[in-house]
């Protein structure tokens, strides 16, 4: 082992460049990019943290707007409207579970209310927007991120197996993972390896709920009875939205909208290396026991709950 440390702190920077270069390959597929990123923040350590965490941001929201002209208003109302009612049942249902859960746990009142928050919205969005409205400080920041940092990572590879094990259409699974799977990234990730009907449903059902950023975030302020000198507006969502209209009421040439969705999933792909290089064993540390058992057991429940919900819708 003595041999091999200074040899990948030697060359560490050669070998995140060499696999992010790989991720641009056609055959690498989000999956596999996050995988890489995550072997090689577990073997080396962290690589330009500040860079990762910019373009896994940045190159996601873009890739979401880029994914828009692969859609049309038609196609956006057809696949949000069976999430529409569970989306604003759940989001309260999980919020109260989450505070509930935490509460039996001994777990920080603000850590659990931002897991809580994560797993019911967007992941680390919604408690990026929601942690300086319940003034959680730097460590509850850590544990909340970092828990549904993880999660995500375990589901963007289980659920389009379970998807696959439960025999679920590409409707279906689309719509479970936009309810199930906390960060957009994950969702994306896990529905374009599901299938395209699959992407068109988790995209918009997924930005949709996360359009909850707003309301959770004012209500929050009156629970914490604290005031937010800054609120999260999900931009891209928006400009996502409006590329739908382009592409809906524009004749726009098939070869540039093509274009444009391939980028989209080439850089929906490079984010995801970006999130992979980001988890590193501090990350792992930082996250403790109770925490971890609280995301587990909300993720399981609204997991459990929004696939009997689709089996239901279905019939």
């Amino acid at each position: 082992m003595n041999t091999i440390t200074p040899f990948l702190e030697k060359y560490k920077n050669s070998f995140y460049i060499l696999l992010l270069t790989g991720c641009l390959f056609p055959a690498v597929t989000p999956p596999v990019a996050l995988f890489a990123g995550l072997i090689f923040a577990l073997s080396c350590g962290p690589v330009f943290p500040t860079f990762n965490k910019k373009m896994s941001k940045y190159l996601l929201q873009g890739s979401v707007v880029g994914l828009g002209f692969g859609m049309s208003l038609q196609q956006a109302f057809a696949s949000g409207k069976d999430g529409m009612l569970f989306t604003i049942v759940s989001v309260a249902g999980t919020l109260i579970l989450g505070s509930f859960i935490a509460k039996k746990l001994k777990v920080d009142k603000r850590t659990g209310y931002l897991i809580s928050s994560g797993t019911a919205i967007c992941g680390g969005s919604a408690i990026a927007a929601i942690g300086p409205v319940i003034k959680a400080d730097d460590g509850q920041m850590s544990v909340s991120l970092g828990t549904v940092f993880i999660l995500n990572a375990i589901a963007l590879f289980l659920f389009p197996f379970l998807g696959h094990l439960f025999g679920l259409s590409q409707h279906q699974f689309g719509l479970w993972s936009a309810i199930a799977i906390h960060d957009t990234s994950s969702v994306v990730g896990a529905a374009s390896a599901y299938g395209e009907e699959a992407l068109q449903v988790a995209t918009t059902v997924k930005l949709t709920r996360a359009l909850w950023i707003i309301p959770v975030t004012f209500v929050t302020s009156f629970i914490f009875k604290s005031k937010s000198d800054k609120l999260y507006m999900p931009w891209f969502i928006f400009l996502f939205i409006l590329a739908m209209v382009i592409n809906t009421l524009v004749d726009l040439p098939a070869g540039l909208t093509g274009g444009i969705v391939l980028v989209a999933r080439k850089g929906l792909t490079l984010s995801l290396f970006f999130i992979g290089a980001s988890l590193t064993k501090t990350v792992l540390r930082t996250v403790g026991v109770r925490p971890m058992i609280q995301g587990v057991l909300i993720w399981i429940i609204v997991s459990v709950v929004s696939l009997s919900y689709i089996y239901f819708i279905s019939k």
